[in-house]
């Protein structure tokens, strides 16, 4: 007979007010020691869900999360970002350290640590929206409000395949008020986060928000990258929603970026299907994007013109009420279909505030499903 699993899935209500397809909490796993029944219930309550949330784990170590994180993936073994070229330039640099070892793992967070899994004085700096975005938040208001810092995907998106699935581990979190987030655009939209928060919105939401006509385009659709993304975009300014950047010219020329292989620069679906479910994602990251690939053989390079249509595409994905925004508690384990949502840091804090976190993605072994449509060649 075989071993039935015992692991409680149960969806998150969103908040009066909101209506977001996101989010399980899962009770009953013991992560160091995961049977085959107990995986197959994680992995449907992931691609079912997207964000599947285990409490109090802080006795989870490294390993296990590692181990975790690559049974979706079994094949995958490399960091997500790789060893990046050029790293200091990278837009990524400051927020990365390794855990020596465990190195598919990297800490994140704020503040100075004297010692951390074989990391020794370490200083950890959460990301701030007014090192990124072309217009920021006064300093008066900066303790009140907050932005979304950048909308993303886990990808290096040159090189390596996007991962399937991040693991992200709370091992310190300091409790304070509330911040309200401020679109800052024309809309006036705000959103009520936990300091620090974690935002999430559904790709497959926002996918079915576009009109018939905009559902043929972005599943005939796809997507160059930048090469060498991170470090293209190094001097480049984000949009005040955290959606993709402003065009200045300020991107750097290929002939100020670390050697270009053309056969590693990445040209992606814009819609991303859901192993599980089947299901179409508009999955994009923003801030990255070069150029758009039509079905009919057509190349936009205009860069504005690129962000704009792809900006039009995604914003209304990113409403208040379509943001599942985790409030953070020590011991929480997160893992999120990296194929299926967009998220963002937000919040601010001070040097000494001290905010610890483990984070793994591995780049997938294969490319990411594509639509069930003929894309041309």
């Amino acid at each position: 007979m075989a071993i039935q699993s015992k692991i409680i899935v149960e969806p998150i209500t969103p908040p009066a007010g909101f209506r977001y397809d996101l989010g399980a909490e899962l009770r009953g796993a013991d992560l160091e020691n995961i049977s085959d029944a107990d995986f197959e219930v994680i992995r449907h309550a992931l691609y079912e869900h997207q964000v599947i949330l285990f409490k109090g784990q802080q006795n989870l170590s490294p390993k296990a999360q590692y181990e975790l994180t690559q049974r979706f993936d079994p094949a995958a073994q490399t960091y997500g970002h790789g060893k990046t070229l050029d790293a200091k330039r990278s837009i990524l640099h400051p927020d990365l350290k390794t855990i020596p070892h465990q190195p598919q793992v990297q800490v994140i967070g704020n503040g100075p640590v004297a010692e951390f899994q074989g990391l020794k004085n370490i200083t950890l700096k959460h990301p701030h929206h007014k090192t990124f975005h072309k217009n920021v938040i006064s300093d008066a208001d900066d303790r009140d409000f907050t932005r979304f810092f950048r909308w993303h995907i886990d990808a290096a998106l040159y090189d390596l395949h996007p991962p399937r699935v991040t693991s992200l581990m709370a091992v310190s979190v300091p409790k304070s008020e509330q911040q309200t987030l401020r679109y800052d655009d024309d809309s006036g939209d705000v959103l009520p986060v936990p300091r620090g928060s974690t935002v999430f919105v559904s790709s497959f939401t926002m996918y079915d928000l576009l009109s018939e006509e905009d559902k043929e385009f972005v599943r005939t659709t796809r997507v160059q990258y930048a090469a060498h993304p991170y470090i293209w975009m190094s001097q480049a300014r984000s949009k005040s929603d955290g959606l993709g950047l402003v065009s200045e010219g300020r991107e750097l020329p290929r002939s100020d970026l670390p050697e270009i292989d053309e056969s590693k620069v990445q040209i992606l679906p814009m819609c991303w299907r859901n192993p599980v479910t089947g299901k179409l994602a508009l999955q994009i990251h923003p801030s990255a994007i070069e150029k758009l690939h039509l079905a009919d053989g057509t190349v936009i390079d205009d860069l504005q013109e690129v962000r704009e249509i792809v900006h039009r595409f995604q914003r209304p994905g990113i409403a208040p009420e379509l943001v599942y925004a985790v409030n953070w508690e020590d011991g929480d384990l997160a893992l999120f279909n990296n194929h299926g949502v967009l998220h963002s840091v937000t919040g601010s804090f001070k040097p000494d505030e001290v905010r610890i976190f483990r984070q793994c993605n591995l780049a997938a072994s294969e490319a990411p499903l594509a639509p069930l449509v003929a894309l041309h060649a």
